[in-house]
């Protein structure tokens, strides 16, 4: 509490800094200036309980000096270093001080204490009220997405359904990938059974063009064999590169490179699930979650096409 109170009362902070003057001027001309000053250094050094007491010890011994007592302790209850705070005392003080003491020199200053501190605590329930209301819809957010994992839990178990069901009718036969859309869709007979959202190389645009480019490639291809132990999670060996690819190499002068798969994650990486394809990660590969590469491999046989647009 401390922290948000010493935050919402800078203006408060200042008059207290203001105001400070005077616990430290002690009374010269009375006979409890040793005693004031006492209460002044246990306020400094942060020992303001002990400063109250004090406080309360000179109003019960020296009456005749109540309404400065009371002015200081109204600043020691207010003082936004003070983690014990309490501004109903604080304005306990000054409001005694108003009624008991009208022809005090300290009336003016109470006047505008109590103008602050009703502004400070004005502002702390207008606070107050807003966290209490933002903790609500945080626990109803916790709820919703409670309630959308369950739906797409369900939206998942569907799809697999109607995958089942749709592979019954005829083999995937075609693999169409789409670069700029970042996603994957196995067909059978022109027909789209199911899409994946996919990571690419990290350099995606344009073709594959030479070894080390990082570029996933772009064109017609099949799948012509798969390695089960690879460093990531199965693998689909894309026939990259094919003549023309061979032919646009030789013209650069350079290597076409190879080696193009549709894998899962690396191995060890599971865990990190959907979430892989956020960014372009591979060496020009295509990437889908381990789930997935064993749901494609299981449907898709060697010899299947590979369409990959830009």
């Amino acid at each position: 509490m401390a922290g948000k109170q010493s935050s919402r009362g800078a203006h408060l902070f200042v008059i207290c800094i203001m105001m400070a003057p005077i616990l430290i001027c002690g009374c010269s001309g009375f006979k409890v200036k040793s005693t004031f000053e006492e209460a002044n250094d246990l306020f400094y050094k942060g020992n303001y309980n002990a400063s109250l007491n004090k406080y309360e010890e000179i109003i019960g011994k020296y009456p005749a000096t109540a309404d400065k007592v009371l002015f200081e302790m109204g600043i020691i209850y207010a003082y936004p270093k003070n983690e014990q705070k309490d501004y109903q005392k604080s304005l306990e003080c000054f409001q005694k001080l108003l009624k008991d003491y009208p022809g005090s020199g300290y009336r003016q200053d109470s006047e505008m204490m109590i103008f602050y501190i009703n502004n400070v605590a004005l502002k702390d329930k207008t606070i107050a009220t807003q966290q209490t209301q933002i903790e609500a819809l945080r626990q109803e957010i916790g709820s919703r997405e409670g309630e959308i994992g369950a739906l797409q839990e369900k939206i998942r178990a569907l799809e697999q359904r109607v995958f089942a069901l749709a592979t019954q009718k005829g083999p995937v036969d075609r693999i169409l990938i789409e670069k700029k859309e970042r996603r994957l869709m196995l067909l059978s007979k022109g027909e789209v059974l199911k899409t994946y959202r996919i990571a690419l190389g990290g350099n995606p645009n344009g073709p594959k063009e030479r070894q080390g480019d990082n570029k996933t490639p772009e064109g017609t291809y099949c799948i012509d064999s798969r390695n089960k132990d690879s460093r990531y999670h199965l693998s689909l060996h894309i026939s990259y590169p094919n003549e023309r690819d061979k032919k646009r190499a030789r013209e650069l002068g350079v290597l076409p490179g190879g080696n193009i798969m549709i894998h899962g994650l690396k191995n060890g990486f599971t865990q990190v699930g959907d979430s892989h394809a956020q960014v372009d990660w591979t060496k020009g590969c295509i990437a889908v979650t381990d789930e997935e590469i064993e749901e494609i491999a299981k449907t898709v046989p060697n010899g299947t096409v590979v369409e990959i647009r830009p």
